[in-house]
Formats: structure tokens, sequence, C-alpha cells
């Protein structure tokens, strides 16, 4: 579904999650079981693209930054960080330094490592498997408008229901792809100059 970490945000004290791969889910797993509370992890369907090395942890609450930038931050989740990952390789050629950071946990959501990203970088890029609409990329903005505002674009579902199919024709048909990344980073890029 793309509605779902939107519609349990507004749930108080939730902590909602989406680890990126089986390492980052283990950790998490144990973390929420040892923890009190209500939580939402949400998962995919497939194999997952392993991130990180085994035995990784990951404190619930903060971000992970992937690689380091400085001329924009791509804030991604889930299934989308490989493509976030790629969508910065294929920008380094392109002479753009960007900045991918893993934001996996939605709520309580990382205010410091935004803010520092917007400081540092001057522009945001969210990438997300979910609608836009009180996504990841709200929840970003939020973050942004009220402490460190800068140029902000949005990668992720536009206001549509789903589909069943190929994930690989799924992210094509929904604009979720590394060049949909590289084109919103061109733009917000003439927005941040």
């Amino acid at each position: 579904p793309f509605e779902d970490m939107g519609i349990v945000r507004t749930i108080p004290g939730i902590t909602i999650l989406e680890p990126v791969d089986s390492v980052m889910l283990r950790d998490l797993i144990k973390q929420t079981a040892e923890g009190y509370g209500v939580y939402y992890i949400r998962l995919l369907r497939k194999n997952a693209v392993k991130i990180y090395e085994d035995g990784s942890t990951f404190p619930i609450g903060k971000g992970v930054t992937l690689t380091e930038g400085s001329d924009v931050t791509l804030i991604a989740s889930g299934i989308l960080v490989d493509d976030a990952l790629t969508a910065a390789a294929e920008l380094k050629t392109r002479g753009i330094s960007a900045r991918v950071v893993n934001l996996f946990t939605l709520k309580p959501i990382d205010k410091e490592l935004i803010i520092r990203c917007a400081a540092e970088t001057g522009a945001i890029v969210t990438v997300e498997n979910h609608n836009i609409i009180n996504g990841l990329g709200s929840a970003v903005a939020e973050v942004l408008v009220e402490n460190q505002p800068v140029p902000m674009e949005r990668v992720g579902v536009n206001d549509q229901f789903g589909e069943v199919g190929p994930q690989d024709y799924l992210k094509q048909r929904f604009g979720l792809t590394p060049l949909a990344i590289v084109s919103k980073v061109e733009t917000v890029l003439r927005r941040k100059r």
C-alpha cells in the first residue's frame, strides 16, 4: 500500500520503522521485542538489496548517512534507498555531490539529522515508496519548514492507488527510479541557486 505510513503516523506515540534490508530488520526486531510501546514495521514483499554488513546496529529514531555529499541530500527509505545510492552515483558523473541518508524511522523522526543536512547541503530530495502525502516527504517538510527551510522536492507516488505487478514495472509506472531521482535533484538545484 502507498497509504499505510501516512495513516498510522497520526497515531499518538507510535514508532514507525521501514527497514531497508534483512540486516536492519534483524536488529530492529530485537529492539522492538525488548522495548515498550506500539511499533509499526513496514516490510516489503520481495527480497531486499543488502545495504548493511551483518551485525550492524541501528538506533531507532536516528537516520544513517550512507554517503557524504555537499550539493544536495537524498533522504530515502525502504526499497528506494538502493535507488537513491544509484542516483547519487549517476549525479557524481554529472559533477553533483549528493549525500544519501537512510531515514528508516519515520516516527520519531531524526530532526537533528534533517536540520544538519539542510544546513550543510542547502537542498533536500526525499525518496519513498509511498504516497507523497503524509509520508516521508511530508514528515521531512514539517521539520524543514519549522527549523531550516531549504528547497525540497519529493520522489514518491503522486496521490494514486497502488497496483499489482512486477516490482520493476511498478517502479517505472509510479516514477520511483534513479532517473526520476536525478530529475528531482536537477529541479531542486535550480531552485537552490
